[in-house]
């Protein structure tokens, strides 16, 4: 069982089917006890950081979500739900994310011609070995929805980036714990195959 962690953050329904027509049995859940009991855990997202954050708080899963992945289980965080992994976001200045891993969340610098927030589909250049992209083409095309991107402490664990102005850390591994700045769940068959990837981990 997959748990997808609800903390009133948007694109719960799309990772729900998208991951069912891989042929996983996910649950939408706000319950410790669910996530407890789950193989593998989803933390998903669309949203404000600092709003993120205190809803974490306000349904008490900070501590079930250190608890999943201190049991090692498989956990990946989904555009917001990856940023919510790093150290803070320029987004919410004194606002501090749940520090799992080392790094920060900084705004898309202007540029012309690029359009912030990025909304649209890159390419990804994926480091050789990186688990989520098992099977797929060398420069797989993902759909992104972002104004802020990731910059990670350790680059040994960035397993894709992309270009969008400044480079973009646009997926990350670390041990049990995965995470992508884009959207597998609207990335058509390139995306499937990541959750797939994941759900057989």
């Amino acid at each position: 069982m997959i748990a997808i962690i609800d903390y009133d953050a948007g694109n719960l329904k799309s990772v729900e089917k998208a991951l069912i027509r891989t042929g996983a049995e996910p649950v939408v859940t706000r319950d410790a006890g669910v996530i407890e009991r789950a193989d593998k855990v989803i933390l998903p997202g669309v949203g404000a950081f600092g709003e993120a954050m205190e809803k974490l708080k306000k349904f008490h899963l900070i501590d079930p979500i250190y608890k999943a992945i201190g049991q090692e289980k498989p956990f990946l965080g989904i555009c917001l739900g990856l940023q919510l992994l790093f150290e803070y976001s320029e987004e919410k200045e004194g606002c501090e994310g749940l520090s799992v891993l080392k790094g920060g969340i900084r705004r898309i610098p202007e540029a012309p011609g690029l359009k912030v927030p990025h909304i649209g589909w890159n390419s990804l250049q994926v480091k050789e070995g990186a688990a989520l992209f098992h099977g797929l083409p060398a420069e797989p095309y993902v759909y992104f929805v972002h104004s802020y991107y990731l910059q990670a402490k350790d680059e040994e664990i960035v397993a894709a980036t992309t270009e969008y102005g400044v480079t973009v850390h646009a997926s990350v591994e670390k041990d049990n714990v995965f995470a992508c700045q884009f959207h597998p769940e609207k990335s058509s068959e390139a995306g499937l195959a990541i959750l797939k990837n994941f759900v057989e981990l």
